[in-house]
C-alpha cells in the first residue's frame, strides 16, 4: 500500500508538471496535494515497517519528536491547502470572467507558501495539549494512524484526479495506454 501510495501521488505530480494542459490554479493545487499525499506516508511508514520486522520496537526521543512534528506540519498543511482548493472552486464558478485575473499564478503560490506558513501557529499550539494527556495506549488509534497515514494518501489521487478526463488524456501521453488501463482499472474497482 505504501508503495502504491507513492507511486500513485508521484504519478500525479509528474503528469501535471510535464503536461502544459495542466498549468492551470486547480491542477497546480492538486499536484500539491499529492505532494503532501506522498509526504506524509513518508514520515511514518519507513519507522512502522522497520518495527513490523525488528524484535525491539524502539525511537528515540529525538526521532519520536522530528516525526510527530513534520506528521503534524504536513497533515495540518493539507487541511489548510484542501479550504484552498475549495476556495479556486468557489471563484472559478462565482467569478468565471475574473478567475484568470483572481487566481494568478503569483497568487497562487503566494497561497501555499502562506498555507505551509500557517499551520505552524494554527495547529502546533492546540497539538501541545493534546499530546499532554496521560500515556494510555488504546487499540482504536493504532488502526486510525494507519487509515490516516496510509489509506486516506492512497485514495485522494484517484479521488481528486484520476477520475478527471483532463488527467487522464495527459497521462496516456506520459506514460502510454498501459499507465491509464492500469489506473484506469483501479479506479473503477474503487467505484463498487
Amino acid at each position: 500500500m505504501y508503495l502504491l501510495t507513492i507511486s500513485g501521488n508521484l504519478l500525479i505530480v509528474l503528469t501535471i508538471y510535464v503536461d502544459s494542459h495542466l498549468h492551470s490554479p486547480m491542477y497546480f493545487f492538486l499536484s500539491n496535494l499529492s505532494f503532501l499525499d506522498l509526504s506524509l506516508p513518508s514520515v511514518i511508514v519507513p519507522k512502522f515497517l522497520v518495527n513490523l520486522l525488528l524484535q525491539r520496537k524502539t525511537i528515540s526521543l529525538s526521532d519520536c519528536i522530528s516525526q510527530v512534528f513534520f506528521f503534524h506540519f504536513i497533515e495540518g498543511t493539507e487541511c489548510l491547502h484542501l479550504t484552498l482548493m475549495a476556495y479556486d472552486r468557489y471563484v472559478a464558478i462565482c467569478n468565471p470572467l475574473r478567475y484568470t485575473i483572481i487566481m494568478n499564478r503569483r497568487v497562487c503560490q503566494l497561497l501555499v507558501v502562506s498555507t505551509w506558513a500557517a499551520v505552524v501557529t494554527l495547529f502546533f499550539g492546540p497539538l501541545v495539549f493534546m499530546y499532554m494527556r496521560p500515556p494510555v495506549t488504546f487499540a482504536a488509534d493504532k488502526l486510525l494512524s494507519v487509515f490516516y497515514t496510509i489509506v486516506t494518501p492512497l485514495l485522494n489521487p484517484f479521488i481528486y484526479t484520476l477520475r478527471n478526463e483532463e488527467v487522464k488524456k495527459a497521462m496516456r501521453k506520459l506514460g502510454g495506454e498501459y499507465l491509464f488501463t492500469c489506473s484506469h482499472s483501479f479506479v473503477n474497482i474503487g467505484k463498487t
